[in-house]
């Protein structure tokens, strides 16, 4: 497989005066700019006495200068370290040490928060706004940033030129990047992996999924997280798409804007939003009482479908040709509407530690309440006796998982079988046609008394679709089912906590009626306010037993 690295050479060299990434509202980098500014990050490197196979850290807010970094930090064969910028001053102090970074990429005032005493390998730290110093442990970046322009026409006295573009890439397993996740009951680990793991993943990218030239994307996922890094940056960039940043996560009015301006060709995103904007603008129309009549009609109901797919295929720009959804299991209503409306959605399946991707099937071949087959290089069993009909531990090996947990000897050695599948620790079965499908994760699983397995996730996808619910976890305390909730409440027309409560006790009866006599529910308790979550926005179910 082709290195991302020399894809992006390749692809720059192409469309060396065509933009590659940009701000949403701000700046454009054209492909030369790119490389320019990764030139220039080298010098820098160089200066500081940064050496291939350091660490590098970066910490901050989706911008066109996080890629950029990213990219001069693998180029110049360093280990990158995307860590989230949701985590706190003190624990990014933690992750930068347990790394070993000698730089660190970050905002201002996140780094004014920060005691660079409690990072001992620290020589540096860059303003990731403008590459400006922030700090240096012996002052060699004093006379070397103020100076870089100057410096750089010393290296290139010509410009950056398109053959100047020359990049060491090393052997396929080398360690490229270390991902810190964190998990909903454990601490962060530092997930190890190779230039091949990342490369597979973009490599199948470009493969199943082609872009034109000169397409564009809409980049809003964490490009601390795996999921964001590889498909809303690595993977559109190195095929000559220009990436645009929205530098945060939007509301879906900013979003569905973005996308009426910027006109993708492709939305990758999570479950979250995409159920949003049909709670928002979609369901509203078709459950009012003359839209129900209609959708019963048979002749009716396609044109109103045929409609309704046309509405949100215009609402997101117009342009979109694959709408690609992970991270989470989507709403089963939301999706057989989408189903029904024929939109071009697909449901994949990855975790950190595969780089992300583990089952993708394209949107026309997609099977509904899957989330794909196993992509290239990749083989999936389950751990039972019938991977068809008995629910079994997800096991996976090949090209995309990790090398390990970095400084983790106990963890790595764990999370891999003696006869070398890693465990995901997600449950499912596969259909004979090789579709994926999640039943819950294994740590979740509930165990009642009379021996019978209760998947959570299985449950809370009921009841995240009734009134009034905007989201819920359900657990076990006292041989007894809970499911606890985050109402949904129209702040411009609030309901009393009596009401909400009157409202949760009719879910409770609907739910128990969809449900096997094994795992109903006992009772709903309410929160007075949403879900506490990790930096990665995973419910923190830990603190809900």
């Amino acid at each position: 497989m082709k290195h991302f690295i020399t894809r992006f050479t390749e692809v720059a060299q192409q469309n060396w005066h065509k933009p590659a990434l940009c701000d949403y509202k701000g700046d454009t980098f054209l492909y030369a700019d790119v490389a320019t500014q990764i030139a220039k990050l080298h010098i820098i490197f160089d200066r500081a006495g940064v050496k291939q196979g350091d660490k590098v850290a970066l910490c901050a807010k989706n911008t066109a200068r996080w890629g950029i970094a990213y990219l001069a930090v693998t180029a110049y064969r360093t280990v990158a370290v995307p860590i989230l910028n949701g985590f706190t001053p003190d624990n990014l102090e933690k992750l930068v040490a347990h790394s070993d970074s000698v730089m660190l990429f970050t905002e201002r005032e996140m780094w004014l928060q920060m005691h660079h005493e409690n990072m001992p390998h620290l020589k540096a730290a860059i303003n990731i706004d403008d590459y400006s110093e922030l700090y240096s442990l012996d002052d060699s970046l004093a006379a070397v940033i103020p100076n870089i322009n100057e410096l750089f026409k010393e290296a290139y006295p010509n410009g950056m030129k398109r053959n100047l573009m020359q990049y060491q890439t090393g052997e396929p397993d080398e360690l490229i990047t270390i991902s810190y996740t964190s998990g909903t009951t454990s601490s962060p680990k530092g997930i190890m992996l190779s230039a091949k793991n990342i490369s597979s993943n973009i490599s199948f990218g470009v493969k199943r999924i082609q872009i034109p030239l000169g397409d564009k994307i809409v980049s809003m996922l964490p490009l601390a997280h795996l999921y964001g890094l590889a498909f809303e940056f690595l993977y559109p960039v190195t095929s000559g798409c220009c990436v645009y940043f929205l530098g945060k996560t939007p509301s879906p009015a900013i979003l569905l804007q973005s996308f009426a301006d910027v006109r993708p060709y492709m939305l990758i995103t999570v479950p979250l939003v995409i159920e949003k904007i049909f709670r928002n603008k979609v369901l509203p129309t078709l459950e009012k009482p003359a839209m129900r009549f209609a959708t019963s009609i048979p002749l009716l109901k396609d044109v109103i479908y045929r409609a309704v797919r046309d509405k949100v295929m215009t609402a997101f720009g117009g342009n979109m040709k694959h709408i690609i959804i992970g991270g989470a299991a989507i709403s089963g209503p939301i999706e057989v509407l989408m189903k029904k409306i024929h939109l071009p959605y697909t449901v994949g399946y990855g975790m950190t530690e595969c780089g992300p991707l583990i089952g993708y099937e394209d949107w026309y071949n997609f099977a509904i309440r899957s989330c794909g087959k196993p992509v290239d290089g990749m083989e999936v069993r389950i751990d039972s006796e019938d991977e068809h009909n008995i629910v079994g531990e997800i096991q996976v090996r090949g090209d995309n998982v990790m090398l390990g947990y970095y400084k983790n000897d106990e963890a790595t050695k764990a999370v891999f079988t003696d006869d070398g599948w890693m465990r995901t620790g997600d449950l499912g079965l596969i259909d004979k046609y090789g579709n994926i499908y999640i039943k819950g994760r294994s740590k979740n699983m509930i165990l009642t008394a009379n021996g019978q397995n209760v998947y959570p996730e299985e449950i809370e996808e009921l009841l995240n679709g009734m009134p009034h619910v905007k989201e819920s976890i359900v657990i076990s305390r006292d041989n007894r089912i809970i499911a606890i909730v985050s109402a949904e409440n129209n702040p411009e027309n609030p309901l009393s906590r009596n009401e909400i409560a009157t409202i949760m006790k009719s879910n409770l009866i609907l739910l128990n009626q969809k449900l096997p006599a094994y795992c109903k529910v006992s009772d709903i308790e309410i929160l007075d306010d949403d879900f506490e979550r990790t930096p990665k926005n995973s419910i923190k179910r830990f603190l809900y037993k």
